[in-house]
């Protein structure tokens, strides 16, 4: 009740009929992913729509301006090569295969016309602590490559300061607050989080499945906030989200 009115006032719920989509899929978690089919893969994205499931996916930003899917800010992880993503050409990218397979980077423009409104897309975009600037250029070329796309899709980000730009520049864009207490579940973490909410103006909520059931998330849930959940790794997991969540981000066992 105390925050009942600030809540309403400066992080209004979404008209139903724009979010109501969320909760028709499960999604799978950068694609559906395993042994020779890596994460964030056309591969896997392609897995992901055979079985009907929702994707989700993460993008960065290439040098010259590209929303690259990919997760991590280098390259070591994922790939042979080294290096952050950012000082690289979009097509230096997509020329580098993925570990695993010969898959490789793709654009987020692939990305959609391979899907092509098949199934839901939730679009994380990644960013950095201090300066806006890169993150303001990623949030700019997302925008710009979503345009004229029609299938269902959202974006979603841990910075407020990402949902944020789109509420103010691409408000018809759906786009969600991901959110985790881990560490931070003391009073001033309590603080944040509502601050976060107030700022960002989300249209739903993807919650950590650690955390949940959340009283936070439960409030925003009831007054009309879609509450999504990451990420689900096991039949536990699924029946959690399904009593605490309106949809399921999930990988491995946490795929039904």
């Amino acid at each position: 009740m105390l925050f009942a009115l600030p809540d309403r006032w400066l992080a209004p719920p979404p008209k139903p009929d724009k979010v109501g989509w969320l909760g028709s899929a499960v999604y799978a978690h950068r694609g559906l992913h395993h042994t020779g089919v890596p994460e964030n893969s056309l591969s896997a994205f392609r897995a992901a729509i055979d079985r009907g499931m929702g994707i989700e996916c993460d993008v960065q930003r290439s040098v010259d301006g590209q929303a690259m899917v990919f997760h991590d800010f280098e390259l070591d992880r994922l790939t042979a090569k080294s290096g952050p993503v950012a000082q690289q050409t979009a097509q230096a990218l997509g020329t580098i295969e993925l570990s695993g397979s010969h898959d490789r980077i793709p654009t987020l423009r692939r990305m959609l016309e391979e899907v092509a409104g098949r199934v839901p897309i939730l679009i994380e975009i990644k960013s950095r602590r201090g300066s806006f600037k890169h993150a303001g250029a990623l949030c700019q070329a997302v925008r710009r490559t979503l345009e004229g796309y029609v299938g269902p899709h959202a974006i979603m980000s841990f910075d407020p300061r990402v949902v944020r730009w789109f509420a103010d520049r691409s408000p018809l864009t759906v786009r969600g607050l991901v959110v985790t207490e881990e560490n931070d579940k003391a009073l001033a973490g309590m603080i944040r989080r509502r601050l976060f909410l107030w700022r960002a103006k989300p249209d739903f909520l993807a919650y950590d499945i650690r955390d949940l059931p959340s009283r936070f998330a439960a409030g925003q849930r009831r007054r009309g906030l879609p509450v999504l959940t990451w990420t689900v790794r096991s039949p536990e997991h699924l029946e959690r989200a399904a009593s605490h969540a309106d949809a399921p981000i999930a990988e491995g066992a946490g795929v039904a």
